[in-house]
């Protein structure tokens, strides 16, 4: 069964209707209403393309955050074949929040990262919605250096609402833990590329993402903080996130001006979750462009221009 936004009860209400009518023509084969049901889908499909034309930054932040959005793995599945996963980080656990591991794209080698934040209850709570604790990180750099040594491009998925903040995920390192695989990003010599699927959360979703290319996804958001809490820190009210989530220029529209994101995928009308293969076809497309530019670069133009990236955007902003 579909699940709908809270904006999305207009097209809810078209649906309810439209499955009203087609139960009632099973039920009774002389009544034909083809017609009916024809004139209601084509008012759903307008009323959907209007409302996801005038999206605010906070309906994208439910648009990102919708359950049956397309995951990690739904990307792995459709664009990557041979893949095949690495585990643990050579230090302390395996953190299945963050899964890594190397495959083919368009049949050549490439390292995959990303945030994994399951699609059911199981799943979430085994990936820990998506939140990694310090093995994860750990385990992105592992992957990164390996790839590093053996020159294969690297492709990182963002999906995240931040980084574990537990106790024992404090205590293991979290902030070092981060801070190195930013480090690993700046340093590796072959192509990065990132692509902000759903979440992009703080610091969390940074440590993968500090990429020679950085791909986001039409409805994704990007922020250094989720806008319930930024509310509650600023304001003490969390009913205010509304407000924060446009003044902390989260969407892909706003990163895209202010050179914080390369490249917007366009999403199916109604978000990722309604056309999952679709969406996956503009990935392939961007990711595909994005190596193809990054391939006529040496190791060291690789890391220099990444450097200039990041850095540039600091002067930019301040």
């Amino acid at each position: 069964m579909r699940s709908y936004l809270e904006f999305e009860k207009p097209v809810a209400d078209l649906d309810g209707r439209i499955h009203e009518l087609r139960s009632m023509a099973q039920g009774d084969n002389e009544i034909d209403l083809s017609g009916e049901i024809g004139k209601l889908e084509q008012k759903a499909h307008e009323t959907l393309s209007d409302l996801y034309a005038k999206l605010t930054p906070w309906h994208k932040t439910q648009v990102a955050r919708h359950p049956d959005r397309p995951h990690f793995k739904d990307y792995v599945e459709a664009l990557i074949s041979d893949f095949i996963p690495l585990s643990g980080d050579r230090y302390f656990a395996e953190d299945q929040a963050v899964i890594a591991g190397f495959g083919r794209f368009d049949g050549n080698p490439v390292a995959v990262i990303g945030q994994e934040k399951g699609s059911d209850t199981q799943s979430r709570l085994k990936h820990n919605f998506g939140m990694a604790r310090p093995e994860g990180y750990r385990k992105a750099v592992r992957i990164m250096e390996l790839a590093d040594r053996f020159d294969i491009p690297v492709l990182t998925l963002v999906d995240t609402a931040g980084a574990y903040p537990g106790v024992g995920a404090e205590e293991r390192g979290q902030a070092e833990a981060i801070a190195r695989s930013i480090e690993k990003c700046l340093n590796i010599k072959v192509p990065l590329v990132s692509m902000v699927i759903g979440e992009g959360g703080s610091g969390g979703a940074i440590a993968i993402a500090t990429a020679n290319r950085v791909l986001m996804l039409e409805h994704a958001i990007y922020s250094v903080i989720s806008p319930e809490a930024g509310a509650s820190i600023l304001w003490r009210d969390s009913a205010k996130a509304k407000d924060v989530a446009t003044a902390m220029k989260i969407t892909a529209q706003d990163l895209v001006q202010l050179g914080i994101v390369d490249t917007i995928v366009k999403e199916p009308v109604g978000g990722a979750h309604r056309d999952p293969a679709a969406v996956m076809e503009k990935a392939a497309e961007a990711i595909r462009a994005a190596f193809g530019e990054l391939s006529a670069l040496s190791g060291e133009e690789l890391l220099k221009a990444r450097r200039e990236k990041f850095l540039a955007i600091g002067r930019n902003l301040g």
